[in-house]
C-alpha cells in the first residue's frame, strides 16, 4: 500500500501531477480498499463502539514542556486502566527515554513510516498499558523522505489505523519546529494540545507560528483530514503576582490573535520541582506527588493531571473520575 524507502526519491513525473492531488488520489485508494484491504481487516479487531482518541502535543517553539506533558498524561492514563500508546515524532527524540522500556522492539519511527509497517514497531514500557513507538532516526532522514512523498503528511494518520492493538488514548509528541513531520503528527490527531509558558515571547510565537502552521494545513480538509481542534494549557505557572498578570495578559492576547479559534483550558501546571524529579527518576508525576506538601499553595500534581485529564476527555470524564477513584487510590 505504501512506497518502500527507494521510491521516496523518484520525482513525480509532471508538474500538473502535484503533490495535492497525488495525495487525494492515494488517500480516495486507501478508502475504497483498492490497495490491500488490510484496513478493513484491522477494523473488524476493534471491539463495537470502540473509540480510539488520538492526542498531539504541538508548539513551533521548543522548550514549552510538550515531552513532559505528553509524557504524564500517558502515564496517568495508563493507570487509570487505559490503553495507552506514546509516539515519539520528535527526530531528537526525549520522549523515547523518559519511561523505562520493559521490552524493546526491533524498530521504531523510521520503520513505521518508511517501511510502511506496523509489526516489531512498538515498545512496551515498564508502566503497565503503556507502550511506545520510538523515534530512532539518528541522521534525520525522516523529513526529507516524508517531503518527498505524496502521502507523507496522511501517512502517519493511516498507519495508526492498522495497528492491530486497540489503543484507548494515543499521545504524539512533536518537534519545536515547522516542517512535514510535525504536520504528519498534526494530521493523525483528533485534538492538539499546545503548553504555553507564562511569557509573551512564547504567546506571540505561539500565535504567530502554531495558529500560522494551523491554516497552512486547512486545506487537508479537502482529503477527509480536518485539521483538529486546538487547546492551550497554560505551563509553569508561578504563583507570584507577576506571573499570575501576566498569565491573565497571555488569556486576553491569545483570544485576540486567535479570534476563537483555540480554547484555552482552565487547569493550569504550576512550576514545580515535582516534574522534574518524576521526570529524572522515571515515573508519572502523579505517582511522585500524590498529595500537596504542607504550606503550598499550589495543588499536588496529581490533582492537577486529573483536572487535565477531565478537560481533555469531557466525554469521558466520569469515567476518569470513577477510575481516579479505584485505581489511584
Amino acid at each position: 500500500m505504501f512506497r518502500s524507502a527507494g521510491a521516496f526519491k523518484r520525482p513525480l513525473k509532471s508538474d500538473r501531477f502535484s503533490i495535492a492531488f497525488a495525495q487525494k488520489w492515494l488517500y480516495s485508494r486507501y478508502l475504497r480498499g483498492l490497495d490491500d484491504g488490510g484496513s478493513q481487516a484491522v477494523n473488524e479487531t476493534i471491539p463495537r463502539g470502540y473509540t480510539m482518541r488520538r492526542m498531539t502535543v504541538v508548539s513551533t517553539k521548543g522548550g514549552v514542556g510538550k515531552t513532559t506533558v505528553a509524557a504524564n498524561l500517558g502515564g496517568l492514563f495508563a493507570d487509570l486502566d487505559y490503553r495507552v500508546l506514546l509516539v515519539d515524532a520528535d527526530v531528537q527524540p526525549t520522549l523515547s527515554s523518559y519511561y523505562a522500556i520493559r521490552s524493546q522492539a526491533t524498530g521504531g519511527l523510521f520503520q513505521l513510516l518508511v517501511s510502511g509497517v506496523t509489526e516489531n514497531v512498538i515498545s512496551s514500557t515498564i508502566i503497565s498499558n503503556l507502550d511506545l513507538i520510538v523515534s530512532n532516526d539518528p541522521t534525520g532522514q525522516l523529513p526529507n523522505l516524508l517531503l518527498h512523498a505524496p502521502d507523507g503528511r496522511t501517512r502517519l494518520r493511516h498507519l495508526l489505523d492498522q495497528i492491530d492493538t486497540p489503543y484507548d488514548v494515543v499521545i504524539l509528541d512533536t518537534q519545536g519546529s515547522l516542517g512535514v513531520l510535525q504536520d504528519a503528527a498534526v494530521l493523525a490527531s483528533d485534538l492538539l494540545i499546545s503548553p504555553l509558558p507564562p511569557e509573551m515571547l512564547s504567546a506571540r510565537e505561539f500565535s504567530r507560528g502554531t495558529l500560522d502552521m494551523l491554516e497552512r494545513l486547512r486545506p487537508m480538509s479537502q482529503l477527509g483530514l480536518p485539521v483538529p481542534p486546538l487547546v492551550a494549557v497554560l505551563n509553569r505557572i508561578d504563583r507570584t503576582r507577576n506571573a499570575l498578570q501576566i498569565a491573565a495578559a497571555l488569556r486576553d492576547e491569545l483570544f485576540t490573535a486567535s479570534k476563537d479559534r483555540i480554547r484555552l483550558l482552565e487547569t493550569v501546571i504550576p512550576n514545580l520541582v515535582a516534574y522534574r524529579e518524576a521526570a529524572c527518576l522515571g515515573v508519572p508525576v502523579h505517582r511522585h506527588e500524590s498529595t500537596r506538601p504542607v504550606g503550598r499553595t499550589a495543588p499536588a500534581a496529581r490533582e492537577t493531571m486529573l483536572a487535565l485529564a477531565h478537560e481533555l476527555l469531557p466525554d469521558r470524564a466520569a469515567d476518569v473520575s470513577r477510575l481516579s477513584s479505584e485505581t489511584l487510590a
